[in-house]
C-alpha cells in the first residue's frame, strides 16, 4: 500500500465519519418530522374551519406549503458538508485528520504537550563532548588489539567505541549519533556478545572483556555504579541543553558522552502562536531536567515535564487531564505511542514511527510543527461554520414554518404558495452547502 493510497483512504474515512455535534442535528431531526406533520394538520384544520373561501383550497395549499418548506435537508447537511470540506483542506496543508470526532475535539484543546527528541527538536543530534574519568582500561577492539594511543584521547576513543558498539543495533537518534561519531573517527569497535535495551534508561551489553552499561543516571543508580565524580561536568553539559550519556564498563563508570540536538527552526514561533490561541504548551521528555529546561528556554516553553520514563508518559498526560485539561500530545517515537493514545487528541509527526502514527488521531505529513497550529485553527474554523449552518437551519425553520402556515395573513394578507415554499427550502439547503464551501478558501493564520 503506497503512502498516497494510505492518505486517500484516511481522508475518505474522515469525510465519511460523523462528528459528535451531528448528534444534535440528528436528535432535532428525529422529532422534527412528527412536529411538522402536526403543524401541517393543524394548519389544514384551522384554514378549513376559519379561513376565507375557497377554504378547502387554501387549507390544502397552506398545509402543503408547511410540509414543503419544513424539509430538514439543511439540518442534515449542516455538519457533514463542513467536515468533508475541512478534512480535504487539512490534507492540502499536510494535516491528516482521521475522524470527524477528532476534528471537533481539536477546537476544545487547551493544552499541547510536545515530546522533545525528533518532535520539538530537529532529531539529528550530534556528539559534542566525550569526557573520560581516567585513562583507557584496554578494552579489545574487533581485531583483538587494545587502544594503542595513550592519555585522554585514548580514553575518550575507548568510551566512544564501547558506546558505538552497544548502540549499533539501536534505532534511537542518540544512538545513531554516537555510532556516526565513532565512524567519523575510524574507530574499531569491540564485538558484542549480548545486547538488551532497558526501557527509558539505556542499554546493557556484553563484550568479550566485560559488561557495558550505556544510558542515563537512573540506569547507573539501579546498577549501583557511582557517578558522583562526574557531577560537575554533567551539570554544566545539561545546562547547555546537551543530553548526557553515561558509559560504564565492568562495574565502573568510564565517563560521559554529551549529545546535542537543537529545537526546530519553527519551534519558537509555533509555541508563541499556540499561546496566542489561548493554548498552554508543555514539553514531556525522559531527559535530565537541566537539559530539558535549556531546550524549553530556546523554544519559549514555560512548563517542562522531565525525567519521565516511557511507561510514565501516558500517566503524565492522565494527570493533566485530571486537572480538567483537554490535552493534545505531539510525538514521533514508539515510546510516545501510549501517551498519544491517552491524550484527547494524539498528533504524530509524519516522519515518526509507524506505531506512533497508528496510535495518533492526526498525522502531520510534512513533519512541520506548524501543522499543530494549522490543525487547531482549522478545527475552530470548522466548528464556527457548523454552528453558523445549524443556526441558519434552525432559524429558517423557526421563522418560515409559521409564515407557510399563514400567520401573516390576518395582518398583511401574505400567503406562501407551495412553489415559493419549495424554492425557499432549496435556497436554505444551498445556503448551508455554500457556507461550508467557504472552508475551501480557508488558510492558516500561522505557518502552514
Amino acid at each position: 500500500e503506497t503512502t498516497l493510497a494510505r492518505i486517500i483512504k484516511l481522508v475518505a474515512e474522515a469525510q465519511g465519519s460523523r462528528a459528535p455535534i451531528q448528534r444534535l442535528a440528528d436528535r432535532v431531526a428525529a422529532v422534527f418530522v412528527p412536529i411538522v406533520l402536526v403543524i401541517a394538520a393543524l394548519t389544514f384544520i384551522a384554514w378549513w374551519l376559519f379561513g376565507p373561501e375557497p377554504a378547502g383550497l387554501l387549507a390544502l395549499a397552506n398545509a402543503v406549503a408547511v410540509l414543503v418548506i419544513a424539509c430538514p435537508c439543511a439540518m442534515g447537511l449542516a455538519t457533514p458538508t463542513a467536515i468533508m470540506v475541512a478534512t480535504g483542506r487539512g490534507a492540502e496543508f499536510g494535516v491528516l485528520i482521521k475522524s470527524a470526532a477528532t476534528l471537533e475535539l481539536l477546537h476544545r484543546v487547551d493544552t499541547v504537550v510536545f515530546d522533545k527528541t525528533g518532535t520539538l527538536t530537529v532529531g539529528r543530534p550530534a556528539v559534542t563532548d566525550v569526557i573520560p574519568v581516567g585513562p583507557a582500561v584496554g578494552v579489545r577492539a574487533a581485531g583483538g588489539a587494545a587502544a594503542e594511543a595513550s592519555g585522554e584521547m585514548a580514553a575518550a576513543d575507548e568510551i566512544l567505541a564501547l558506546a558505538a558498539a552497544a548502540e549499533q543495533a539501536s534505532e534511537h537518534p542518540l544512538g545513531e549519533a554516537v555510532v556516526a561519531r565513532a565512524k567519523e573517527r575510524g574507530l574499531a569497535l569491540p564485538p558484542m556478545r549480548e545486547f538488551s535495551t532497558v526501557a527509558g534508561q539505556g542499554i546493557d551489553a556484553m563484550t568479550t572483556d566485560g559488561r557495558v552499561l550505556l544510558g542515563n543516571r537512573t540506569l547507573m543508580d539501579a546498577r549501583g555504579i557511582d557517578v558522583d565524580v562526574l557531577a560537575p561536568g554533567v551539570q554544566r553539559l545539561a545546562a547547555e541543553g546537551k543530553t548526557v550519556i553515561y558509559v560504564a564498563f565492568a562495574g565502573q563508570v568510564l565517563g560521559v558522552i554529551a549529545v546535542a540536538d537543537v529545537p526546530k527552526p519553527e519551534a519558537k514561533s509555533v509555541v508563541a502562536a499556540l499561546k496566542r490561541l489561548g493554548v498552554s504548551v508543555a514539553m514531556l521528555t525522559g531527559d535530565h531536567r537541566l537539559t530539558a529546561e535549556a531546550i524549553a528556554r530556546q523554544a519559549g516553553l514555560d512548563r517542562v515535564l522531565a525525567e519521565v520514563l516511557p511507561e510514565d508518559k501516558a500517566r503524565a498526560i492522565k494527570v493533566l487531564q485530571a486537572e480538567g485539561r483537554r490535552v493534545a500530545m505531539v510525538g514521533d517515537g514508539i515510546n510516545d505511542a501510549p501517551a498519544l493514545a491517552q491524550a484527547d487528541v494524539g498528533i504524530a509527526m509524519g516522519s515518526g514511527t509507524d506505531v506512533a502514527i497508528d496510535a495518533a488521531d492526526v498525522t502531520l505529513m510534512r513533519g512541520d510543527l506548524n501543522g499543530v497550529v494549522t490543525a487547531i485553527e482549522l478545527s475552530r474554523a470548522t466548528i464556527r461554520v457548523i454552528r453558523e449552518n445549524l443556526v441558519w437551519a434552525f432559524g429558517y425553520n423557526t421563522i418560515l414554518i409559521p409564515v407557510a402556515a399563514g400567520v401573516l395573513y390576518p395582518v398583511w394578507g401574505v400567503l406562501l404558495s407551495p412553489i415559493l415554499a419549495g424554492s425557499a427550502m432549496a435556497f436554505s439547503s444551498v445556503s448551508v452547502v455554500t457556507n461550508s464551501l467557504r472552508l475551501k478558501r480557508w488558510r492558516p493564520q500561522h505557518g502552514g
